[in-house]
């Protein structure tokens, strides 16, 4: 017998998570009660995963549950925020048990990785589609913005960008690769792990930041337009993955690199004066950020080799472009 909505979240959220001091009440009644801390701003994030669209059909459930969660602790990693509370709105075409106790564990274990509570929802039948919002805070008037950036701050980025366009293309069975970077692109792309510590660490440092969710080049431009600025990105400066370069060549991995999506990783400006205490107290090496560029006085965003101006037309992912 089909679950009923009551007993299904009953079963699969009532407990996802961790227990907070903080939420009054959670899951269960009308809506949630939640203590703000004093002091600080309160950060929201809202992001949907569609069927086919944000994931290809017959993904893990794990990865599903992982992601919807990931992706929104990203845009709160980019402001500089703590995490608290998630809120999760899930259609099913189905009440499949399996995929649900899948599903639920994934958003759970990554949930109680952050001290995130899940305190309500929705669930209603139909296409398959998870919808989080999370809800966190940020002392007063010290969030990450992307509007702070200023000609001749530097641009920096985390990780490795490209792997998980290259997940991806493993995933659909459009890229094979050998089986350790198997392993490891598939794993950027499906158990993406967002930034928490590096961009709360940031906000002394960083004068603008910005998740890289739809293409680095892309995403870097708006970070600049949002600053009144433009961008120059080094071609030759890109950090690479070896699984990455290893799959697909340098020229292409560095084109991932650039347009690919998916990589929930952090770029970020810093103004010269303030490179060297960045870098003594939190060493690039361990916090596996690099210099990739720096923010000019004229608009665009652009790609430079040895002085030249590189042709790179795709800016990002755009939903309702062409």
């Amino acid at each position: 017998m089909p679950l009923s909505e009551f007993a299904l979240i009953d079963r699969y959220f009532r407990n996802c998570g961790v227990k907070r001091a903080d939420v009054r009440l959670g899951v269960g009644d009308d809506a949630a009660l939640l203590d703000s801390p004093a002091g600080c701003d309160l950060v929201a994030a809202i992001d949907t995963l569609v069927d086919g669209v944000h994931f290809p059909h017959g993904c893990p459930a794990a990865s599903v549950g992982h992601r919807v969660l990931a992706v929104n602790l990203s845009d709160l990693a980019a402001m500089g925020a703590r995490p608290a509370w998630a809120l999760l709105a899930l259609t099913l075409p189905n009440t499949d048990e399996a995929w649900l106790s899948e599903f639920a564990a994934g958003f759970s274990d990554l949930a109680r990785a952050h001290d995130v509570a899940l305190v309500g929802g929705d669930t209603t039948s139909g296409p398959l589609c998870a919808t989080v919002q999370v809800l966190g805070h940020v002392p007063r008037a010290q969030a990450l913005l992307r509007s702070g950036a200023q000609p001749g701050d530097l641009l920096f980025v985390s990780g490795t960008p490209g792997d998980a366009a290259a997940g991806l293309a493993v995933e659909q069975g459009r890229l094979t690769a050998s089986e350790d970077a198997v392993s490891y692109l598939r794993k950027r792309f499906l158990y993406p792990s967002p930034r928490m510590a590096l961009g709360k660490c940031l906000r002394g440092f960083a004068s603008a930041c910005i998740d890289v969710s739809d293409g680095l080049l892309g995403d870097a431009g708006k970070l600049a337009h949002a600053s009144g600025c433009g961008v120059e990105l080094g071609y030759r400066d890109l950090s690479l993955s070896e699984a990455l370069v290893e799959t697909v060549g340098d020229a292409r991995a560095r084109e991932l690199a650039l347009t690919g999506g998916d990589d929930y990783e952090l770029c970020f400006t810093v103004h010269p004066d303030n490179v060297g205490k960045l870098r003594h107290e939190l060493p690039p090496e361990r916090w596996g950020y690099s210099l990739i560029g720096k923010i000019r006085a004229t608009p665009g965003a652009i790609v430079t080799d040895g002085g030249n101006v590189m042709d790179f037309s795709h800016s990002g992912y755009d939903h309702f472009g062409t």
